[in-house]
């Protein structure tokens, strides 16, 4: 973290302050078993995706800096472009993580920093949860980290993808069982694609569960 510029770092702070602030207020947002939460070491985090709600939501979740990987297009945008940069976002081909991407990516885990990733490779068309794409499982092997299911359920709703604009909308975030780096080592591309999808889906029941009690 001391590699960023001190006003990178304020940033962040900041701006998951606020957000974790309005998420509360406007959406009731609210993180079940967030005790499986690590404060520290390097963790690869894989979520659903529903929507361009879904980063900050998982970011603001967790009390420490996250990394989050970025469509390069996302960059051109000269006011989201600017906002994405100084959140260390990591460029992302259009088509999967791209050499540039997967070295960024390793040379941040390595060093004890979370990537966040959402293995369906693209926000889903009907809230639920999309058949991954394993481009992931390079990642978590060659990184040799703890890999983080979660799971959102409401975001679709709040903003989906044909929406200019978020609307209000109940949304929950859960938190599974971490699948540690001897696990990940012992499953070839298809099982751990296959764990991993099974564990983002039960998160993403118990979040749609609790959304719905709420």
């Amino acid at each position: 973290m001391s590699e960023r510029p001190w006003n990178y770092r304020l940033e962040y702070f900041l701006l998951r302050y606020v957000l974790r602030i309005m998420f509360v207020v406007c959406s009731r947002y609210r993180c079940l078993d967030r005790h499986k939460l690590p404060d520290e070491g390097a963790v690869l985090v894989c979520c659903n995706h529903q929507s361009f709600l879904d980063p900050p939501l998982v970011g603001s979740a967790f009390n420490r800096r996250l990394n989050f990987l970025a469509r390069k297009t996302l960059f051109r945008n000269p006011l989201f472009g600017r906002i994405i940069a100084s959140l260390d976002a990591i460029p992302l081909e259009q088509h999967g993580l791209g050499m540039a991407g997967l070295k960024e990516s390793l040379r941040r885990l390595k060093r004890g920093e979370s990537v966040v990733i959402f293995p369906e490779g693209t926000r889903s068309r009907d809230g639920e949860v999309q058949k991954l794409q394993p481009g992931f499982c390079v990642l978590a092997r060659r990184s040799a980290v703890t890999v983080l299911p979660m799971g959102l359920d409401g975001a679709f709703d709040a903003w989906p993808r044909w929406s200019p604009l978020p609307r209000p909308g109940v949304i929950q975030l859960a938190v599974g069982d971490p699948i540690p780096p001897d696990v990940v080592s012992q499953l070839d591309d298809a099982a751990l694609t296959a764990e991993v999808e099974r564990r983002i889906r039960e998160c993403h029941l118990r979040a749609r569960e609790a959304r719905l009690r709420s």
